[in-house]
């Protein structure tokens, strides 16, 4: 009788709890077979070499799986045109034209107004409050439509867009994901052309003037790149937020800790970019162009492989200790914003955001404090990336 993959997700996420079957895989040369929620069967890697292996090898292509019905942990597809779903050399060629835009000192150069932001809103809020309604998610809506020049009325309809885009099931499907790109695209399509008539000093501008200058590209890969940006730009640094708030405010120790040596925050902030798992299900799969082994398993032309990013942070034979968050850790080379080609572009300024919160955070309100137990929180539900839906914090 044929033995059928187990099931992934392995169970509920609970938390910001890794899954222990994650450990147990990781004591295995070869990757584990499972079957995805969407797509069928795939390779599941949950190893930090074989992980950085399979994002680096031009052997594992990302646009065999644009528009496809690939094993993969989200009903939408993701579509061809997008720079997440594509190969060199069409990657490279526009990755390095927003490397050119989006480079790490104009990132740097944000830090004034981001602090300016930042301090608005904790200027805004009052013990009780919210801190994930308030801040978390506020800061990063706000820094990337700036940079694009999205307007303040329409920042609601980017967040509930980008909702749909990373729900990893329940009650969405593929038509909704369509339908919000498409109202993404055509708020983007507006910009652009606002841009073309009337440049100002934003990234937008900046990316529409390398297409019309120098021709290098096209009128849908300017689009989807912006979806990309707008939607990638604010999701995962709110989420992250939340849950450094919560690992750094559920034990006291490591608070007080930073409070008393900011000094040590962007080490904390890659160690907890680390330590924080963000994936509720693996995605993104890449589809093997010829046979090949991954830990002595055969992998066969036209499988997906997927990456559990979490777990590779949490290999112990790459990071001592790798189950205790260490602030002090020396060589912290994780794979949070993924590895090759496909490293994450906004990583910089995820950095940023989250290093001048933590700083402004311990400087002015270092009696921070959950108003609940950690317990207590709530958790989000059916989307493809770990979150609170509230943070109740006093001081």
């Amino acid at each position: 009788m044929e033995v059928r993959p187990p099931r992934y997700p392995f169970g509920d996420v609970v938390a910001l709890q890794p899954h222990p079957r994650f450990a147990e895989l990781r004591k295995s040369e070869a990757p584990v077979r499972v079957t995805m929620p969407f797509g069928g069967d795939a390779w599941l890697v949950t190893r930090y070499e074989q992980t950085r292996f399979v994002l680096s090898d031009p052997r594992f292509s990302r646009a065999a799986a644009a528009g496809a019905d690939v094993p993969r942990g989200r009903p939408g597809f993701e579509p061809a045109g997008n720079l997440l779903a594509m190969d060199p050399p069409e990657h490279n060629r526009i990755r390095a034209l927003v490397a050119k835009v989006f480079t790490g000192r104009r990132v740097e150069l944000l830090q004034p107004r981001i602090q300016e932001i930042v301090d608005t809103l904790l200027d805004g809020i009052s013990p009780p409050a919210d801190f994930a309604s308030a801040v978390a998610w506020e800061l990063p809506v706000q820094v990337i439509s700036e940079l694009l020049g999205v307007p303040p009325g329409e920042r609601r309809m980017v967040r509930e867009c980008t909702e749909t885009l990373v729900a990893s099931g329940g009650t969405v499907t593929p038509a909704d994901v369509m339908a919000a790109r498409g109202r993404l695209a055509g708020a983007l399509t507006t910009l652009i052309a606002q841009r073309r008539e009337e440049p100002t000093d934003d990234l937008l501008t900046a990316l529409v003037a390398a297409r019309d200058e120098g021709d290098r590209l096209t009128d849908n890969e300017l689009l989807m790149l912006g979806v990309a940006l707008l939607a990638g730009g604010h999701e995962t640094t709110a989420n992250l937020t939340g849950s450094f708030l919560v690992e750094l405010l559920s034990d006291r120790e490591r608070w007080t800790t930073l409070v008393a040596r900011p000094e040590l925050i962007p080490s904390a902030v890659e160690e907890l970019l680390r330590f924080v798992p963000l994936a509720t299900v693996a995605d993104l799969a890449r589809i093997a162009k010829e046979d090949l082994e991954i830990g002595g398993q055969a992998i066969r032309a036209g499988d997906a492989v997927l990456v559990q990013l979490d777990s590779a942070n949490r290999d112990e034979s790459v990071f001592a200790s790798a189950g205790d968050l260490d602030f002090g850790r020396k060589v912290n080379h994780h794979v949070a914003f993924g590895f090759g080609v496909h490293h994450c572009v906004g990583a910089p300024l995820a950095r940023l955001e989250l290093r001048v919160l933590l700083s402004t955070l311990v400087r002015h309100l270092p009696d921070l404090r959950l108003a609940i137990s950690a317990e207590d929180l709530e958790w989000r539900r059916g989307g493809l990336m770990r979150g609170v839906t509230g943070l109740p914090v006093t001081w």
